[in-house]
């Protein structure tokens, strides 16, 4: 499924999905977070919370640290986040004219060290690279996983589609419910997200809800870059770790595979 935003997001927060109301299939709360200089949110749901920092400054404050947060382009700059478990209080302040702050939250009983990742902890990789004639690398940015929050319901990070590309590829799916949101440089480019046999545009601001067992490839239109962050949620005993690919594509990913018109 496909939300679109066309007029932009208002200041304040505007919530895209809600683990207990629209979209509830989702199993989290996902939203957009917009401040001005000054603006102050707070925050201390009972809910595991995820701030990324998608463009602007602000200062971040939670049990007695303050840290200012710094990022003019997400297609250029690695991510700030802030992680925390339940019931820590968050408050964020806007420095900049205009600073957006992605927010999703989950319900987890767990309690685990909120955690501030900086720009220069994100992993970044480039995937896809030497294979397929180039036509899949882009740059991956993986937040945190399994691998460095254990105890966290959410897997988090953002994908970087280089112009005229393709991603998440080969096609893959999984259990665990996944969104999509969408920025473009310039901002009126276009791409395309499968979601099994259905394909949309894709703009930007939008954001896109991926189901269990959906294919979910996504191509770039040429000249234009295309930015996406990826949330998942967890399932209770079946986290994700890795997905499924499909096993007819996958010889594409092969590093000496011979494809036309070299074949």
């Amino acid at each position: 499924m496909r939300i679109r935003q066309e007029k932009g997001f208002d200041c304040g927060y505007t919530s895209i999905t809600e683990q207990a109301g629209k979209h509830s299939d989702m199993m989290m709360d996902f939203g957009m977070l917009r401040l001005g200089k000054g603006q102050k949110m707070e925050d201390s749901g009972h809910k595991e919370r995820a701030y990324l920092l998608l463009q602007g400054e602000v200062l971040l404050e939670w049990e007695g640290n303050a840290v200012q947060a710094k990022r003019e382009s997400c297609f250029d700059e690695n991510p700030w986040c802030l992680h925390v478990p339940n019931d820590i209080e968050v408050r964020i302040t806007g420095l900049a004219e205009v600073s957006e702050v992605i927010v999703q939250a989950t319900t987890n009983d767990k309690v685990f060290a909120p955690r501030l990742y900086t720009q220069e902890e994100c992993r970044s990789e480039q995937r896809g690279q030497g294979t397929m004639k180039e036509t899949s690398t882009r740059t991956v940015r993986t937040i945190f996983d399994k691998s460095n929050a254990p105890d966290a319901n959410l897997v988090l990070g953002e994908v970087i589609d280089h112009p005229g590309k393709w991603s998440s590829y080969p096609p893959h799916h999984h259990p665990q419910p996944e969104i999509y949101f969408y920025r473009f440089n310039p901002e009126m480019g276009f791409g395309y997200a499968e979601l099994g046999e259905e394909v949309l545009k894709v703009r930007h601001n939008d954001t896109v809800l991926i189901g269990d067992g959906l294919t979910h490839p996504q191509a770039t239109a040429p000249g234009y870059a295309m930015y996406y962050l990826w949330v998942i949620r967890h399932l209770e005993g079946n986290p994700y770790i890795v997905p499924t690919f499909l096993p007819e594509h996958l010889w594409v990913a092969e590093p000496n595979a011979r494809i036309w018109p070299d074949k």
